[in-house]
């Protein structure tokens, strides 16, 4: 390994031309200083003889030697940099000797600001920089900091420690970012669902990463690799999101060096189209399943990356979300679940997403067995619960006599199937079918509907129901059924059967305290008063929910000074007919 280059001063006198060192000598060992520094002006000058006489004439209007020749510098400057990089466009081993023979020239004057962006402009523009004047830039804060990304990546190709540092904080970022959607309680038009793919990952982290990483798969394999350690010691599904988001976004750009040797390209290709269609036709779940049919043996490590994908929050709604409708349809049309293709592909999909932690973790890399009882037991227990819903609201729908005849010995209203609650237990699939057919009642504001899958909620796998994504879902729906939350029975099987099983944990206080911030107008004083006594945070607690538990007094206060500021001037009867007469004179005027 060579030695660095040991550059010192302004590192002028390295390419033989006179900077501090030589000054600093002329004048100490010069008799006359003032004689010493015309001497150093007119070798060291602009040597053009048709320009020397106009320099007196610059000296009559104040224009100072040092802005004159600053200005130079610049234009010449500028001008230099317009070249290389007119020279960097082309191609071939011509250019780049010229770029070798021109950073040995110029490298030298590196840490002269004035002449810094010459020397990052052929750094930028030199395809393989030897590791000497690579190793000066990382030592030095300041040059590594006026680096360009393009003469970075190939610093950071072999110093993963250093692009760690660069990345960490931008995943740190995106995670807040995330969870900012999720808890944001004063915006409820910001919903965590609602933007497309393609919007998503045209924000700032994402393209940002997509930018340091370019075309360079080494470094595209490590931040994929920061994020699989991340998810594997936080459990946070943002990770995968990313990992997504990510390998989407150099796909936009057409960064084939990547996305050509991703194995999962294709699969998050055709996943991603899914999702941005709302819709899996024939010809897409062809596609998936051949991905996850066709993986060779030898690269099943593969299926760790795939899950990852899968396990993104945005895909889990979409396959939860489609399920569901599939299941309408279905009922509509009198099919069962095992005779649809796309149904048990998109649930063998939501398996490997949700095992994705545990796969990565063991590094068995297996696809989990779909279990058959969820498609042949479970799935038509809760479409008979979707059967009693729909049959209800239809006849909520009669005139009231043609709705006593229509009422039959089948209870549409009772607790839901014994299969149902016994299978969300044991499964995280038909815990997450049944979480989002919660959200499906809500959209319908169905409010019997809504309690009687609360009522099992607090039963799913791993505590499924209580992630945010479904919690900061179901919290928007509930918001505008503002009116339910009158009733006891409402407020007893959300708040009592489910929210209340899981308060020990942070982000469901969150989520309740923004449910709080909408619907403590209608909620029983003897209810609020329980709400806000169970929901007083403690020193465990996040200093943010701190805050929104101090912010949701203060607004609870102030609606009940205004509402009893209202009563009080209810009960002034300005209807009266006495205030139409006229008020009589005192006797004695």
């Amino acid at each position: 390994m060579t030695n660095p280059p040991k550059f010192v001063g302004t590192g002028l006198e390295e390419l033989k031309v006179p900077g501090q060192a030589y000054l600093r000598d002329a004048l100490t060992s010069c008799t006359d200083p003032l004689k010493a520094i015309e001497n150093f002006q007119l070798e060291n000058g602009i040597l053009l003889p048709s320009l020397r006489p106009m320099l007196p004439l610059l000296d009559l209007h104040g224009v100072r030697r040092l802005d004159f020749h600053t200005s130079v510098l610049e234009e010449l400057r500028d001008k230099l940099v317009a070249e290389i990089n007119k020279l960097g466009a082309k191609e071939g081993r011509e250019r780049d000797k010229i770029f070798d023979k021109l950073l040995k020239e110029s490298f030298p004057v590196v840490r002269v600001r004035a002449l810094r962006p010459i020397v990052m402009c052929i750094l930028r523009n030199t395809p393989h920089i030897d590791d000497k004047y690579l190793r000066v830039l990382v030592r030095d804060r300041e040059l590594y900091q006026d680096t360009d990304t393009e003469v970075k990546r190939q610093i950071w190709r072999d110093n993963q420690s250093l692009f760690g540092d660069e990345v960490s904080p931008l995943l740190s970022q995106y995670i807040r970012e995330k969870e900012h959607i999720l808890f944001d309680h004063m915006n409820l038009n910001n919903l965590f669902f609602t933007p497309s793919p393609k919007v998503r990952r045209q924000g700032e982290v994402v393209q940002k990463l997509a930018n340091m990483i370019g075309n360079n798969v080494k470094l595209y394999d490590m931040v994929l690799q920061f994020l699989r350690t991340l998810f594997l010691r936080t459990r946070n599904v943002h990770y995968c999101t990313l990992r997504a988001e990510l390998l989407m976004a150099l796909h936009d750009l057409e960064v084939q060096d990547i996305i050509s040797v991703d194995p999962c390209h294709k699969f998050t290709w055709c996943l991603d189209a899914c999702i941005r269609e709302k819709n899996v036709d024939i010809k897409r779940s062809r596609e998936l399943q051949g991905f996850l049919d066709n993986i060779k043996r030898g690269q099943e490590q593969v299926l760790g990356d795939l899950s990852m994908t899968l396990c993104d929050p945005y895909a889990i709604n979409f396959l939860a979300t489609s399920a569901i409708k599939i299941l309408q349809h279905l009922i509509n049309n009198e099919g069962l679940p095992r005779e649809n293709t796309i149904l048990i592909l998109l649930l063998r999909m939501l398996a490997l997403g949700l095992s994705a932690w545990v796969m990565i973790d063991s590094q068995e890399f297996k696809e989990p067995k779909l279990d058959s009882q969820v498609v042949t037991k479970f799935l038509p227990a809760l479409m008979s619960l979707m059967v009693d819903d729909q049959v209800r609201h239809l006849t909520a729908r009669l005139p009231p006599d043609e709705r006593e005849s229509a009422i039959t010995t089948i209870e549409h209203s009772g607790p839901a199937p014994d299969a149902v609650e016994a299978y969300i237990q044991e499964s995280t699939v038909a815990s997450i079918l049944a979480m989002y057919y919660t959200l499906h009642t809500a959209r319908q504001k169905d409010r019997v509907g809504i309690l009687r899958v609360l009522a099992i909620l607090a039963c799913c796998k791993d505590d499924r129901a209580y992630e945010d994504p479904f919690l900061h879902s179901l919290i928007a729906l509930l918001i505008p059924m503002a009116e339910e939350f009158t009733a006891e029975d409402f407020c007893t099987g959300l708040f009592d059967e489910f929210l209340f099983a899981r308060l020990t944990r942070d982000n469901v206080t969150r989520h309740m305290l923004k449910l709080l911030w909408y619907i403590h107008p209608k909620l029983p004083a003897a209810r609020l008063q329980t709400l806000l006594k169970a929901l007083q945070p403690t020193t465990q607690h996040h200093e943010n929910v701190h805050k929104l538990y101090e912010n949701l007094q203060t607004r609870i206060g102030l609606a009940i000074q205004e509402t009893q500021a209202a009563s009080e001037a209810m009960e002034i009867d300005y209807d009266s007919p006495l205030k139409s007469v006229p008020t009589p004179k005192p006797h004695y005027l």
